[in-house]
């Protein structure tokens, strides 16, 4: 009969040293976030430019990212980027490019369905009063599209915590590596991702509440 004697006491003996991770987890996904929705940005103007090779590219880019496994991009970020560029990048840097630019991808659908929804109208009132393109998208369609899917772009930041934990493969030290370092000296596999398992839960999880009441709320003006 499998028998297993638990050790729980293993959690708060090296709590701090669990919680240094999770402090890296959240630095590592808020940078993450802010370079993945400016990346997404310019690849969804990519994919609407009129300049055809512009717009081809754009959607090259983003059908590319999104098929390919997000593991698969951030190894060839670590491995092979350094090879092709001769640019040796630490882990920290390859985690960030790799989860950035798979996520801008995603992001930029988000931009677009936005910027689509923006009613045609206000646009040929733009054109009216005389203010360019660039006016015109910065100032009238930008702002209404970045309302209208904010809840959709704070359920990425969801999103990248969770897979801010593949940096564990590439040695990052956020805190599934940090689980992954404790379980191999202390033979605690059990205690340890349960524990790493509920803090991931314990911050996503309120999160991920806090945007269908808030896309609730939207909904019902």
């Amino acid at each position: 009969m499998f028998t297993y004697s638990f050790r729980w006491d293993i959690i708060p003996a090296n709590f701090s040293f669990l919680m240094s991770g999770l402090q890296s987890t959240l630095v590592i996904s808020g940078l993450t976030l802010v370079l993945a929705l400016l990346g997404g940005l310019v690849i969804a103007v990519m994919d609407m430019s009129r300049f055809r090779p512009l717009r081809w590219l754009g959607l090259a880019i983003g059908e590319v990212i999104r098929n390919t496994p997000i593991l698969v991009q951030l190894l060839w970020v670590y491995y092979v980027l350094p090879i092709v560029f001769g640019i040796n990048l630490n882990a920290w840097t390859a985690l960030i490019i790799g989860l950035s630019v798979y996520s801008s991808a995603f992001i930029a659908e988000t931009y677009r369905s936005g910027i689509q929804a923006v009613p045609k109208g206000q646009l040929e009132a733009a054109r009216v009063v005389g203010l360019s393109d660039v006016q015109t998208f910065s100032r009238i369609i930008l702002p209404q599209a970045i309302r209208m899917t904010l809840p959709a772009l704070a359920a990425n930041f969801v999103q990248l915590i969770k897979y801010s934990s593949l940096g564990a493969v590439i040695s990052v030290t956020e805190i599934t590596r940090r689980g992954m370092e404790l379980s191999s000296s202390t033979f605690r596999p059990l205690e340890i991702f349960t524990f790493v398992a509920v803090v991931y839960f314990c911050i996503c999880w309120p999160l991920a509440m806090g945007i269908r009441l808030w896309e609730r709320r939207l909904a019902s003006k």
